[in-house]
């Protein structure tokens, strides 16, 4: 009976101390206090800085290190409850599956700095980690996964952009290192001299520290900072259309079954009621025969015992299915 509670004790702790549940209202407000502490424990930080707040170093002294204790706290809960979170993994394996994950990394490079933050630069450089722990938070929420979802789904894209720049800008460099190097030795003193010029230029910041003084110098400078503004917009572009995608796709999600009209589509979000079901549940609970699924670049016509996934669109017949 105790080891029942037990384990009904650890999975309530679970519950709270996962990241985006909204439908638990302990959850929801343990979610608001971690980030409370992370902005504070940030702001400390910062304030520390400060010449003139130094006569304050103690208490903010005091202030980090309870915050730091609330972090150590969650780290150990987390760890305690890896098991409910890799439920097929053994207590070992999933703790240490925990330890080895991105969340498990930055809860302790959160915790690292307070007690080595005499030591080592890097330690102290591990501050900045604090912030990915207000990420991590807020990337279990609807408006926080839009960007991520978006930026993954657009990968190649992005990278191909990206590529683009970087050779752009190692040709701009060199070629303004050729023409102006003679002209401007101390400027201009080797490729990576005209890899700053470059980047400054392509990405239409123009630091103005380094410029081209020759008159071929100027007419390449002309191309490359009519080339930045469109290259800069690849991206720009590339991500604005992912997110109007994802807000289309969730327009879908959010469809009512009495909104449907015999034919509809309806996305998968990881919010979904259904999601994990097979067809044959899915049928049966809703009264609504779905037609084709999509997945990915698949079409798939689905068979009872197949599975609804995270980001499957749903083609559906929302009529009654005859029995």
């Amino acid at each position: 009976m105790s080891e029942k509670k037990n384990k009904s004790a650890k999975k309530r702790i679970f519950d709270i101390i996962q990241i985006g549940n909204r439908d638990d209202l302990p959850s929801r407000l343990f979610d608001y206090f971690i980030v409370a502490v992370i902005l504070l424990n940030i702001t400390i930080v910062f304030l520390g800085t400060f010449d003139e707040l130094s006569g304050l170093s103690g208490i903010f002294r005091i202030i980090e290190g309870v915050t730091v204790l609330v972090f150590c706290v969650e780290y150990i809960l987390r760890i305690w409850t890896a098991d409910m979170l890799y439920p097929k993994k053994s207590h070992m394996g999933a703790r240490l599956k925990f330890l080895r994950s991105f969340d498990g990394i930055v809860d302790l490079l959160t915790i690292l700095p307070f007690f080595f933050l005499s030591g080592f630069i890097v330690f102290r450089m591990l501050r900045v980690v604090r912030i990915l722990h207000l990420f991590r938070v807020n990337a279990h929420y609807d408006s926080f996964h839009v960007i991520t979802t978006v930026l993954v789904e657009k990968k190649n894209q992005i990278i191909s952009s990206v590529f683009i720049i970087i050779v752009l800008m190692l040709a701009s460099s060199l070629g303004i290192y050729s023409v102006e190097h003679d002209a401007q030795p101390e400027v201009f003193r080797n490729a990576f001299s005209g890899i700053w010029w470059s980047v400054s230029t392509l990405l239409t910041v123009g630091y103005g520290d380094i410029y081209p003084v020759t008159v071929i110098g100027k007419i390449l400078a002309i191309c490359s900072a009519f080339l930045g503004v469109g290259v800069v917009a690849i991206p720009t572009g590339i991500i604005s259309a992912g997110f109007v995608e994802q807000y289309t796709k969730k327009q879908y999600s959010d469809v009512r079954f009495s909104d449907l009209k015999e034919i509809g589509e309806i996305l998968v979000d990881k919010n979904s009621e259904f999601k994990n079901m097979t067809v044959a549940e899915y049928t049966l609970k809703y009264n609504i025969g779905i037609l084709v699924i999509l997945r990915g670049d698949l079409t798939v016509v689905p068979n009872e015992n197949m599975r609804i996934k995270q980001n499957d669109i749903l083609i559906v017949r929302s009529d009654k299915i005859d029995k």
